[in-house]
């Protein structure tokens, strides 16, 4: 046979359709020796991107194609035969998909009327008398069509192939064969039909017809394929596939250009928007360094056409600083001159370490990649003005797979296979969340399932055969693609599942690929509550603060910092950071920046976190390999912390390029993945022996590098997260009940619950004030305090339940004139009788009625007014002597319906109970020697589980006078992982460590007491 095309192929990125990845398939495909290959997805290009890599990876041609069914009309299989065609294939799939909800798709007929250039059609007749569709098809494609003919080992395979040739015959057509290919291999068939099930929401057993008849829809071999087709429909394959010769590299992407005014270039405006941004951003004057900076940056710019880019991004953050949007830059955006000048970032490259090809190189010749970040309950304004400012055929978010990890895998799979739901859910929560592992056999056995069953067996094979794979497409938080001419025209529009969303069908990994650009809009909670607390000060003391005018290097901060005082700022309020701090203990701003980026697995894996601590505490004397390297080192005492470091070094020690350093950072990110690391090893070391350095070094240089893995911080992203870090402890330490009211009105955000915010504010002696309808707003609110701090009062979002509408009624109606009576308030502010009874229970009627059991009774005394008598109150009642709750009752009201308590602390109330079990409480720890193994137990508020720590997890228990911070190592993890988990009261059993004012319980037996909370809603924060 002179070789062989597979011109109808899906892959798993049509969606529980095919069984193999397009690696495995061009794989095989190049082991069978085919001649091309075609990946015709369901109206789909979403995993076109992955198939062109594999393609070139493998040496076979890519063919790009789409499989589709018209409605009330023929099946097609489409191919790209030039880019005219792939441009219309794309405004197919974009009509079909954005006609529909997201996951469907509709074709009609109409949509071919302008949409068919450039393309090559396969037509799957329904039956050998379909002459009707036929003839439409041969009107529509002309000399482009062919009736595809499909055998699979059949019952009457010589019948079919017999009726098909005379439907051709009789249509005059063309015919060619084709696999109808699910999967790479035959050994996928079980998982192919375990796919089928779940996309059609059935077992494998009741799928019936859905399911294919044998196992033959994969990639035959060149042998086997004579003994099924005519060697004629064989070599059509290969003419058509010579007629597809469209490669997605001749893809020509745009910038937008509307954004230059009449006068100018792109290159002039963007020259005068940096002069302008220069004179607000040093109105002193700017460096003669700062200032060849600059012009070295806006030369590179124009060189590699990149103006219309920076212009774009520069009018996003434009509009949100016209509309008091809180928003600042992050990532390599850091190391250019120019997004500072344009306001994009905000870290001045005067007083920072540049490295400007971290974010845009000529070698690299891509797009530089800007992430922006917005408040996060504002966001969506900036989202809708690029879609009004370019329109929704030109901007669209960008797509992120959502791929099945194990326990996704796990459940999909068990219901396919018929388990009981019960047993599915069961299975599900073995593998616990985000991890890509199945459950060890003693996790099941826990569990209660027998490892060696059969049919456990069968759903653990094909979960594991299934994890990594797409499971769908979802949105990426605010990747936008923003183009000068229409988007469909690059890659298929589809609708998003949020309303006035639209994504393209591409990853976000896979727009580097092709050349688009991506802008990031994304959230940050911080700046929420940043922007908060600035409005808070500023109603309540007069004071205008931004995060400029913030005073810098604050000793009492710094104090409070290393004193791990940081409960709800932002980067440092992590346990892990907490314990660094009191080691580190920060001085200055860049002693910040270095504490965001060193509690990171890569620092922490590449052996570099002890070394920097010794050094800076004068533990080991600080050195340098030579004094060019000292310029790079200096500012981490000889450590390599930072991925600009590494670049550095590669460019002074080994002779790199600029665009060389980059490619070495870029495959630090991949090695681990993709490997490739190994050719930069013989590149370092020869150029470190050539310039002087001994081969120790250089070895010991190129581990460091492998530890950073795809964890290397950059010292950009860190320098502009530190500049949020410094702000919110400054906040913290000087308006701390300003800012804990803030990170309430912001909240869901960071590792703190707002009862976990609120005992830190007490622990401090400062006051908080209850839910009370005559005080309360919507928001938590200041107060006069009796000292110089005012009090928080406490708002009506936190009563569990209550609607936002309600609660901004409450705030309207009492602005009218204080309420009166429960009656004034019912009628003022229009309650229904679910928010009567939140109230009630909340205590947020006690300044009204008195304590909840009268609340409750009240409430339920009000009865709608007829209109006669609307505005008249009801004749007062008879006092009802109702009994007081008990301070037990109170307790668990309170976290029942606003999360927290002003009262005594749950451990208060239990300390006698824990005393007989002989627990320490967190006061007592500090008066215990170094290596006493004792008890604690606390309320679990916390438990993290960091991807570098080989399964330890740390879990933060709360009593009434602080935090226990508790290591529990994996194996015991896996032993008692039902207490551990499972646990809203626990009791530790363990080793206490103390050193350098890091305290921490070394767990060795852990107990279940919530039974002793009776009711007690404490919700913990877990594994963020």
């Amino acid at each position: 046979m002179s070789g062989y095309a597979e011109l109808h192929c899906l892959s798993n990125f049509s969606f529980q359709r095919g069984a193999s990845s397009a690696e495995e398939l061009f794989k095989r495909a190049a082991q069978h020796g085919y001649r091309a290959l075609a990946i015709t997805d369901e109206c789909t290009l979403s995993g076109i991107v992955r198939a062109w890599q594999a393609a070139k990876e493998s040496g076979i041609p890519l063919i790009i194609g789409s499989e589709m069914r018209i409605e009330e009309g023929p099946r097609l299989v489409l191919l790209v035969e030039n880019i005219m065609g792939y441009q219309n294939l794309c405004r197919l799939i974009t009509l079909a998909r954005r006609r529909t909800t997201k996951g469907e798709y509709r074709l009609l007929k109409d949509d071919f009327d302008q949409s068919r250039e450039g393309l090559l059609a396969l037509w799957l007749p329904g039956s050998p008398e379909d002459d009707a569709n036929g003839c439409w098809l041969k009107e529509l494609f002309a000399a482009r069509l062919w009736l595809a003919v499909e055998l699979h080992c059949g019952a009457d395979d010589a019948g079919r192939l017999k009726s098909l040739l005379t439907l051709a015959q009789r249509l005059k057509l063309p015919t060619v064969a084709s696999g109808d290919v699910h999967m790479h291999a035959r050994g996928r068939r079980a998982l192919q039909d375990t796919m089928t099930a779940i996309h059609h929401h059935c077992t494998v057993a009741e799928a019936g017809y859905r399911l294919f008849p044998n196992g033959e829809r994969h990639l035959r071999s060149l042998d086997a394929l004579p003994q099924i087709y005519p060697q004629e429909l064989l070599a059509e394959t290969l003419r058509i596939a010579e007629r597809c010769q469209f490669d997605l590299g001749q893809l020509k992407y745009q910038y937008p250009h509307e954004l230059v005014p009449a006068g100018h270039t792109p290159s002039s405006w963007l020259r005068e928007l940096t002069e302008q941004g220069a004179r607000w951003r040093w109105p002193g004057g700017i460096s003669e360094q700062t200032w060849q900076q600059i012009e070295k940056e806006l030369g590179l710019i124009a060189e590699m056409n990149y103006e219309s880019y920076f212009l774009t991004v520069h009018d996003i953050v434009r509009f949100a600083r016209e509309q008091a949007i809180l928003c600042q830059g992050r990532g390599s955006a850091a190391n250019s001159a120019v997004c500072y000048a344009l306001g994009i970032t905000e870290i001045d490259p005067s007083r920072s370490n540049l490295l400007f090809e971290r974010f845009l190189s000529k070698e690299r010749n891509e797009p530089p990649d800007i992430d922006v970040d917005f408040e996060h309950d504002r966001r969506e304004e900036v989202i809708q003005y690029v879609f009004r400012r370019y329109g929704r055929h030109r901007a669209a978010l960008t797509a992120v797979v959502s791929s099945y990890h194990a326990a996704g895998a796990l459940r999909d799979v068990g219901k396919a296979l018929g388990m009981p739901p019960d047993q599915v859910n069961a299975l599900a929560k073995c593998a616990g969340s985000w991890t890509d592992r199945l459950p060890s056999p003693e996790r099941l056995i826990e569990a209660g399932f027998d490892p060696d069953s059969p049919v456990l067996h069968k759903v653990m094979v094909l979960a594991g055969e299934l994890i990594g794979f797409p499971r769908h497409l979802s949105q990426h938080p605010g990747g936008f693609v923003i183009s000068e001419q229409p988007l469909e025209t690059l890659v298929p529009v589809e609708n998003a599942a949020m309303a006035e969303r639209t994504i393209i069908q591409w990853d976000k990994d896979d727009l580097d690929l092709v050349g688009l650009l991506k802008v990031d809009i994304l959230a940050l909670g911080m700046l929420s509550a940043i922007r908060r607390t600035f409005d808070l000060i500023r109603d309540y003391r007069g004071r205008e603060l931004t995060l400029a005018t913030i005073p810098a290097e604050d000793g009492p901060t710094y104090d409070m910092i290393s004193r791990a005082d940081t409960v709800g700022v932002f980067q440092i309020e992590s346990r892990a950071q907490m314990a660094m701090l009191p080691r580190m203990k920060p001085q200055t701003f860049y002693d910040l920046v270095i504490q965001v980026a060193i509690v990171r697995p890569g620092p922490i894996q590449g052996d570099m976190v002890h070394p920097y601590l010794r050094r800076r505490n004068r533990e080991e004397p600080i050195s340098y390999p030579s004094e060019a390297l000292r310029r790079v080192f200096e500012r981490t005492l000889g450590v390599p912390l930072f991925q600009e470091q590494v670049m550095e070094l590669a460019i002074v020690a080994a002779d790199y390029t600029p665009g060389e350093a980059d490619q070495l950072r870029r495959s630090m990110a991949a090695w681990k993945r993709h490997g490739g690391l190994e050719p930069h090893k013989l590149r370092l070391t020869e150029g470190m022996l050539k310039n002087g350095y001994t081969l120790e070094f250089a070895e010991k240089i190129f581990e460091q590098i492998r530890g950073f893995g795809s964890y290397g911080f950059p010292e950009s992203h860190a320098a502009s997260f530190a500049l949020l870090t410094y702000a919110s402890c400054w906040l913290k330490c000087h308006e701390p009940v300003a800012f804990a009211c803030a990170l309430i009105n912001s909240w869901p955000m960071g590792f703190y619950s707002p009862d976990q915010i609120l005992q830190d504010l007490r622990r401090h002696n400062l006051e908080t004030l209850a839910v009370d309808v005559r005080y309360s707003d919507w928001d938590c609110s200041l107060e006069p305090g009796q000292g110089e701090q005012p009090a928080l009062r406490m708002g009506l979002r936190m009563i569990r339940g209550l609607r936002e509408d309600v609660g901004l009624r409450i705030e309207a109606a009492r602005g009218e004139g204080p309420y009166i009576s429960v009656a004034d308030l019912d009628r003022r502010a229009g309650l229904d009788a679910r928010s009567r009874e939140l109230l009630a229970d909340a205590g947020a009627l006690r300044g009204l009625v008195g304590h909840r059991h009268q609340a409750r009774w009240a409430m339920a005394g009000i009865e709608p007014q007829l209109a006669l008598f609307e505005g008249i109150d009801s004749p007062a009642e008879a006092a009802v002597a109702l009994p007081v709750p008990s301070v037990a009752e109170d307790l668990q009201a309170d976290y029942a319906t606003v999360g927290t308590t002003l009262g005594p602390h749950p451990l208060e109330l239990l300390r006698p109970q824990l005393q007989a079990r002989r627990c320490r409480s967190s006061s007592d720890l500090a008066a215990i020697e170094h290596g006493r193994y004792i008890r604690v137990a606390g309320l679990a508020i916390g438990r993290q589980r960091p991807g570098t720590a080989t399964g330890v997890i740390f879990v933060t228990l709360e009593d009434e006078f602080g935090m226990v911070n508790v290591i529990v190592w994996a194996d015991l993890g896996e032993r008692q992982r039902k207490e551990l988990i499972g646990s809203r009261l626990l009791e530790v059993h363990g080793r206490l460590e103390m050193k350098e004012g890091v305290t921490h319980l070394i767990a060795g037996r852990l107990v279940d007491l919530t039974p002793l909370l009776t009711g007690l809603d404490v919700r913990s924060r877990d594994f963020r």
